[in-house]
């Protein structure tokens, strides 16, 4: 178990000490949880509060909230506490699961295939022709890449995770459980005399920059003639749908159930909220957030926020609700 003297995460957070305690910290642990030896987080008022009747031994707190610690406990006051905690985290975070063999017998890996030094392959991974996987990849048990794919340096793969053919994956990425990438998209056509229905195939491939992190069950598609893409540092959470031929710039977020049809462009640093769904061929310039559920038909400007079904300027929509909800009132 991982333990810290109160003055060494108060210099790994770079925060300011205040309160005298003596307890070794064991764990992080949510205000109401907390217990001895655990150090929490107060990161607006609201949780300020429950301190009273907390456990914890010491909590981070932001700088602004005007609270004092209790006899034997400590604050580490921060700027910003949720930096503080994800520095917080990092220390205690557990060992991953170890591999006994960098290289387990069951995996079946073509001749073909060119694994980078300190690579390890858990069980029962199938890693197909002409694969270029660089150093230090890990790629855990019951993982599929499939023909002529190309792997960055440190990337890892969890268990499930499926790449097709022709995929291309850069450094530092990390793809959680049962994660598609490059499954053909989604196209269907009638037939002329309109019993039945026409495939489209999608022939293209998925291109994934460096620092690229993509939740379990999330699905990214093919394109249909070049590429699906993924720039630089862009975040993807659980059950995420990013369609055929999209195109996201670097650093954008898309929260859980979230979802793109084919040929969305999203410029750098766009932010899509939970279960909200952006239409085909519709472009998000840079900075542009789109709130949870929202429904989105047309162009978003540079730095706009939108929201609600169809999405619309949120201060805007905002007006709407207060008029719908007067209205209903009289």
């Amino acid at each position: 178990m991982k333990s810290f003297p109160v003055e060494e995460i108060t210099s790994l957070v770079n925060g300011e000490l205040i309160g005298n305690c003596k307890d070794q910290i064991v764990a992080p642990e949510h205000i109401k949880n907390a217990k001895k030896g655990h150090i929490t987080v107060i990161g607006n008022s609201k949780y300020a509060a429950l301190w009273e009747n907390s456990n914890a031994s010491v909590a981070i707190v932001y700088d602004g909230i005007k609270i004092i610690p209790e006899e034997g406990k400590a604050f580490i006051k921060v700027k910003n506490p949720d930096l503080a905690m994800a520095i917080l985290l990092d220390a205690f975070e557990p060992e991953s699961p170890c591999f006994e063999t960098d290289i387990h017998p069951t995996a079946v890996i073509d001749k073909t295939a060119i694994l980078g030094n300190g690579c390890k392959i858990g069980a029962n991974v199938f890693i197909g022709k002409n694969v270029i996987i660089a150093e230090n990849v890990i790629i855990y048990p019951n993982v599929s890449i499939f023909d002529d794919t190309v792997i960055g340096n440190e990337t890892v793969i969890w268990s499930g995770t499926v790449i097709r053919e022709r995929s291309k994956i850069g450094s530092r990425c990390i793809f959680h459980t049962n994660v598609s990438i490059g499954a053909d998209g989604f196209g269907y056509r009638p037939t002329n005399d309109g019993r039945g229905l026409v495939k489209i195939k999608h022939i293209g491939n998925v291109v994934i920059g460096n620092d690229v992190e993509v939740g379990a069950n999330s699905c990214i598609d093919r394109g249909k003639f070049s590429s699906t893409i993924l720039g630089d540092g862009c975040k993807i959470d659980n059950l995420v749908q990013i369609g055929h031929n999209s195109v996201l710039g670097k650093y954008c977020i898309m929260a859980g159930n979230s979802g793109l049809a084919g040929s969305v462009t999203l410029g750098d640093g766009v932010i899509i909220g939970g279960s909200a769904s952006i239409k085909d061929h519709v472009t998000l310039h840079a900075g542009a957030k789109v709130g949870a559920g929202s429904g989105v038909i047309s162009d978003v400007a540079a730095g706009k926020s939108v929201v609600g079904y169809p999405a619309c300027d949120s201060r805007e929509k905002m007006k709407q609700w207060v008029a719908l909800r007067t209205l209903a009132r009289n």
